[in-house]
């Protein structure tokens, strides 16, 4: 007992030294070396659109678990609807849902508002 101890106070203290060590390295090159600017450019950058060009404004996201056959695990189907109408985007999205071939919808998994 007393050498398995002895033996993984051992093992840590080299890693602890070994992560120690890493770290001053780390600070040491970052100290030395300049610091990287970025590039000045003539045109300045547009910034990031949060949704895609073609992504309804307003509307829900709703996620089913939905299945081809009765004894099949649950699968997800994620529907976007542009109805502002929590009720109304849940019945589009199981519509959508057997259009694209799942005729058994078990529950709603989340419906969050875009």
């Amino acid at each position: 007992m007393e050498t398995e101890l002895s033996e993984f106070e051992r093992q840590m203290r080299r890693e602890i030294n070994s992560f120690m060590h890493n770290e001053q390295q780390t600070r040491r090159k970052a100290a030395t070396q300049p610091p990287e600017w970025p590039a000045d450019d003539a045109t300045p950058a547009k910034p990031q659109r949060s949704k895609p060009a073609g992504a309804p404004k307003t509307g829900h996201r709703v996620k089913l678990a939905v299945r081809t056959k009765q004894l099949e695990m649950d699968t997800v189907f994620e529907h976007v609807s542009s109805s502002i109408s929590k009720i109304e985007a849940q019945l589009e999205a199981e519509k959508a849902a057997r259009k694209a071939g799942y005729p058994i919808i078990g529950y709603v998994i989340e419906t969050t508002r875009l």
